[in-house]
């Protein structure tokens, strides 16, 4: 890496903790802005600086989350530095060893409202809370609760939402009052960021999400959910040369239910066909065991590698599997989902195809709802927004796909 090796604000990071008065540390401010980076490297220096035989938390959205982004990108320097890195996958641990001090870092993932009880019980040294503004409330607190060994500190790091969440309002609103040191970054703090890779990310965002990922600013988005945008530029799919195969599933029986066919093609996922169906506007619903012939002629006769479904659809889930398919329950943080898609459209990793109608119909009228407590979209015209959801959320995970898979022919 040209430049310095740490900017500033991250070399105050790295060191906060020495200068006492501080309870907690919070960084927010744009993608892609060393806050993680920072946060982590400096959480295990303190941890290893001040304590022996204690236990951690290393907190993200998902177990998964905290592997790829807090692990991940610090194992090299902490072993640079001089530590033995034990990682116990089974357990979901991490033990560091060095200077005659050895310590146990435990990987949570804050889910939703039920991941409050996986942290309960436990006492903690100190807490790592990353993307702290993607996870539930009750996760939050029940993290900082257990942390009630002497001299236990908290480390958040964000981007920012809407001014009206609750961490915005309870932490960084707040932060003198809960002794917490306030960090804004912004991408210029990350020095291992080239001008041009900064002005790609400048160019991806609009209207809300810009002045949040580009600008880090705490604001509520409004109008169109991808404004950016324009249905009547889709273009056809192109023909053959697809290397794999997978469809999403958004599921409804009243409500309409949507399906896409995804091909991939030179690493662009090109959405080919869709099914879509709206029961009330038909007048007759239709049962699992259709729906799954239904999606048997989407694919037509092509080898797919996952079917991404709805997870509250337990039932054609159950169809599904009992035909073969290889079913995987879609990721449905709705907020992290969107802001995945967006980027993945405007970078042009996930293409809409001319032919699916429904969802180019759908992209000109899916809107944020007018709430003035919580980013929320409008529950109406989401049906194919959430399986195209679902399908960039599936690229994501690193959970493993289901072993069997439908022998189907080519495109």
């Amino acid at each position: 890496m040209s430049g310095p090796r740490f900017s500033p604000k991250q070399r105050r990071v790295l060191t906060w903790w020495k200068e006492g008065g501080y309870d907690a540390v919070i960084c927010d401010g744009a993608v892609r802005s060393g806050k993680s980076y920072a946060v982590t490297i400096s959480f295990f220096l303190w941890a290893m600086a001040r304590f022996r035989e204690q236990r951690f938390a290393l907190c993200a959205p998902t177990v998964n989350g905290a592997r790829r982004n807090l692990l991940a990108p610090v194992r090299g320097e902490m072993e640079r530095l001089g530590f033995r890195w034990e990682e116990r996958l089974s357990r979901n641990q991490v033990v560091l060893r060095g200077g005659g001090r050895e310590n146990t870092f435990y990987l949570y993932g804050g889910r939703n409202e039920a991941s409050a009880a996986l942290i309960q019980g436990v006492t903690l040294a100190g807490a790592l809370l990353d993307e702290a503004a993607l996870m539930p409330r009750s996760f939050v607190e029940q993290a900082c609760a257990r942390c009630s060994v002497p001299e236990a500190k908290l480390w958040f790091s964000c981007n920012p939402a809407g001014q009206s969440h609750w961490f915005y309002r309870e932490w960084i609103q707040r932060a003198e009052e809960k002794r917490a040191l306030y960090l804004h970054f912004t991408m210029d703090d990350n020095p291992a960021l080239t001008e041009r890779t900064k002005d790609r990310y400048r160019r991806m965002f609009r209207g809300a999400f810009y002045r949040r990922y580009v600008l880090g600013e705490w604001v509520s988005p409004e109008g169109l959910v991808y404004d950016f945008f324009d249905p009547g530029q889709a273009r056809s799919a192109p023909r053959g040369g697809y290397e794999r195969w997978r469809i999403s599933c958004d599921y409804g029986t009243r409500n309409p239910a949507s399906f896409g066919l995804w091909g991939l093609r030179e690493n662009i996922w090109y959405r080919v066909r869709e099914f879509y169906y709206d029961a009330a506007a038909e007048g007759s619903q239709k049962t699992d065991g259709e729906y799954a012939r239904d999606l048997e002629r989407l694919a037509g006769g092509r080898r797919i590698e996952a079917v991404i479904v709805d997870p509250s659809a337990a039932s054609f889930i159950e169809a599904l599997r009992r035909k073969g398919w290889p079913v995987r329950k879609a990721d449905n943080r709705v907020l992290e989902g969107i802001r995945r898609t967006a980027e993945a459209l405007k970078e042009g990793r996930v293409v809409i195809c001319r032919g699916c109608q429904a969802a180019l119909r759908e992209f000109g009228l899916y809107r944020w709802e007018d709430d003035g407590t919580k980013d929320r979209v409008h529950k109406e015209h989401d049906h194919a927004m959430d399986d195209i959801r679902y399908f960039v959320m599936s690229l994501e995970t690193e959970e493993p796909l289901a072993a069997v898979s439908v022998e189907r022919k080519g495109f």
